[in-house]
């Protein structure tokens, strides 16, 4: 079992993730997209979005540094491991408190505006479901790895090194296995998140709008006075300000 789920099953994901948003990239750009429902609802939005999108980026930057960067390297230049799981532990609990309350407010925001809730689809519900489970996972992993209740788990030596024996082809499944079972469920609900992953509209966090550094000025007609049929002087959406249209001149 420990084979199949640590050894066998991050590949199926990573299988998954990445020919999953291949497939969606070539055959679905026009469902590559939030679905946006700003249009239906507004009020709640502007607050359970940034909340939402401020703690995931925490999270994100917290689980490369964990997972990712060897212990050996923090040790290194001076951050030692007592300093390191307080740091951890605050920065943790702080982004995944306004991650799940910001993901409540849009959870409670689709259930209670009529067009925002029809506008929701199976999937979506579904994407919730598993999304809320991996946050909360994740705030009693961290209570976990900071010894809240018993003794602290120092989670990078156990999942961190099997996240990276991953990547170069030799998981070392002994290590997590021997890892707290809150890690296991945690890891496991992650998976199923990333497999998920390219058919919801989570795709989106893969798009980045560098096009916007790059398209061409908007020119906008302008609304003053002066712009207005039957004044005193008009100009062509397209003149720079100041500039005369002769031929259409009234008096």
């Amino acid at each position: 079992m420990d084979v199949l789920l640590w050894g066998v099953l991050p590949y199926l994901v990573i299988v998954t993730l990445v020919g999953g948003t291949i497939w969606r990239y070539r055959y679905d750009k026009f469902g590559w997209t939030t679905r946006s429902s700003q249009l239906y609802e507004s009020r709640l939005l502007r607050i359970g979005s940034p909340l939402f999108h401020f703690g995931i980026l925490v999270v994100v930057i917290g689980h490369v540094v964990g997972l990712i960067i060897p212990e050996s390297w923090t040790d290194a230049v001076g951050v030692s491991e007592q300093m390191y799981h307080v740091n951890a532990m605050v920065f943790g609990i702080v982004a995944g408190f306004c991650t799940l309350v910001g993901v409540a407010i849009l959870v409670y925001r689709r259930r209670t505006s009529g067009p925002v809730f029809s506008a929701t689809t199976k999937n979506d519900k579904t994407m919730y479901v598993v999304l809320v489970a991996a946050i909360v996972l994740g705030l009693w992993t961290t209570l976990v790895g900071a010894g809240a209740g018993h003794d602290a788990h120092n989670y990078r030596e156990t999942v961190s090194v099997w996240f990276r024996s991953i990547f170069v082809l030799q998981p070392d499944v002994d290590a997590m296995a021997a890892a707290p079972y809150q890690f296991h469920i945690h890891v496991l609900v992650g998976m199923a998140l990333f497999a998920l992953w390219p058919f919801s509209r989570l795709v989106h966090a893969f798009t980045a709008p560098v096009h916007y550094l790059f398209r061409p000025y908007i020119v906008y007609r302008s609304r003053d006075v002066a712009s207005r049929p039957g004044s005193r002087e008009t100009r062509p959406g397209w003149a720079p300000v100041g500039t005369e249209d002769r031929s259409r001149r009234t008096r």
